[in-house]
């Protein structure tokens, strides 16, 4: 793979970075036990992830900086790349081993990667007395977005690498052709059109976000913190035909289900803790991406926004998802790249040496705009393995903005909705109360039938 420059977005995320506020995506996925024959060790699992890992061009580039554009960076290959620096064993107590997963996952996901080397890490949790485990992903923000670190993540899994055709050897091509000369009028008019077009969603975006800060102090108080540099995670799984059970009765999409679920676990939250609710709805950002549907993920990071008001304060749980379908609703009628949700567009539109120099006056901003993070990862519908044990759930789990302590994180797969809570280990010591009132709220909206476990 040849030198490449770092996309404005991604290079927004590579300086947004700091020691107490890292930049990584993450997943916690559960394996059941490898079937015997043939059986197989640890080790040999841990050889796997190792050898598929190291299969995915992507995963040997590492950032560096460059002299042109000034400010900017590139990806390129790393010279000494060693694979047993990313992807390592920890074996566990097997007591309670799901809790330990969850616990030594959250210390994982408190520690930055390292930044001289390809930005991403790879751990297999095992001890489990039946067998099974774990295996925790980081990939730096700026490796991927949520749909890039599926594509990239998929790579590990027994039916994706067995369809992966070896790279064909070709001759990398001249750094400019003899084809690359200056544009001719016709191209240079489409340039100047499109340019001016980019400013002028620019702008709109920018006057959208002016408009939709919160210069007032309105940010969530229970959502907001100051970092202590610690994590804490938890998980949650929900029925996934429940959900469109619900879908169906009231309309809408099983994502606006999903978001009423997250606003009335909050409220429940909120009451559990003794806490008051707040004067405004806490403002969630909903990732949106912008790759077309079917097109190949590409590389870096291709995201915009909407922002939601999540109506905590509404106490009847049919109104909440009534009021979080309309304002979707509204949302996708201006579409992902108009409105304060779009603020990561602006990032496209700066030079590179304005990302170096602001990101210490832009990695604050966050808390203006939104309290909170909900975002939903889409996984491939088959049935996936590693090593022929089969997956059995797999947890996303989002960065925290500075400022912010708590980011929630879906992926349907196999017929439930795993959740993934991240959040500032002092600011919300209680994040399984949390994980627990999102099952309690889906209950709420579809009562669990005869035989029906509560919100599985």
């Amino acid at each position: 793979m040849t030198t490449e420059l770092l996309a404005p977005l991604d290079l927004a995320f590579w300086h947004l970075e700091s020691t107490a506020h890292p930049l990584h995506l993450g997943a916690l996925a559960h394996f059941g036990p490898v079937p015997a024959p043939p059986g197989a060790e640890p080790a040999d699992v841990l050889e796997l992830l190792a050898r598929r890992a190291a299969a995915v061009p992507r995963l040997r580039m590492r950032v560096r900086d460059v002299l042109i554009p000034v400010g900017g960076a590139a990806w390129s290959a790393d010279p000494d790349f060693d694979m047993r620096r990313h992807v390592r064993e920890i074996t566990l107590p097997g007591a309670d081993f799901p809790a330990e997963t969850a616990r030594l996952a959250a210390e994982l996901m408190e520690r930055p990667v390292e930044r001289g080397l390809p930005p991403w890490e790879m751990y297999l949790l095992s001890g489990a007395p039946d067998g099974s485990f774990a295996v925790l992903v980081k990939l730096h923000h700026a490796l991927a977005d949520g749909m890039r670190a599926v594509a990239i993540g998929a790579g590990i899994f027994d039916e994706i690498a067995a369809g992966r055709r070896p790279p064909r050897r070709s001759r990398p091509l001249p750094p400019h052709s003899p084809s690359s000369g200056l544009p001719g009028p016709g191209r240079l008019l489409g340039i100047a059109r499109d340019r001016l077009g980019d400013l002028g969603r620019a702008v709109e975006v920018g006057a959208s976000v002016v408009r939709a800060s919160r210069l007032d102090g309105r940010p969530t108080a229970a959502l907001a913190a100051h970092s202590s540099g610690t994590r804490r995670i938890a998980t949650a799984t929900l029925s996934l035909d429940r959900v469109h059970r619900v879908r169906r009765a009231t309309g809408g999409t099983a994502n606006d289900v999903l978001l009423a679920v997250v606003a009335g676990a909050l409220r429940r939250w909120f009451d559990g803790r003794g806490l008051p609710l707040p004067g405004a709805d806490p403002r969630a950002l909903v990732p949106v991406s912008r790759r077309r549907p079917g097109a190949p993920p590409g590389p870096g990071n291709s995201l915009s926004g909407y922002l939601l008001d999540l109506p905590v304060t509404e106490p009847d749980p049919a109104a909440r998802l009534a009021a979080v379908r309309r304002a979707m609703d509204r949302n996708k009628a201006a579409g992902p790249f108009r409105g304060a949700g779009a603020v990561a567009l602006l990032a496209d539109r700066l030079p590179p040496l304005a990302h170096r120099f602001g990101a210490p006056f832009a990695s604050g901003a966050a808390r203006l705009l939104f309290d909170l993070l909900v975002t939903q990862v889409p996984l491939p519908r088959s049935a996936l393995s590693l090593g022929g044990a089969p997956l059995r759930a797999l947890f996303p789990m989002a960065p925290l903005a500075r400022g912010q302590s708590l980011a929630v994180a879906m992926s349907p797969y196999d017929g439930r909705v795993h959740i993934g809570l991240v959040a500032d280990g002092a600011a919300v010591p209680d994040l399984d109360a949390l994980a627990d009132a999102l099952t309690a709220e889906l209950d709420l909206l579809d009562p669990p039938e005869r035989g029906e476990e509560p919100g599985a």
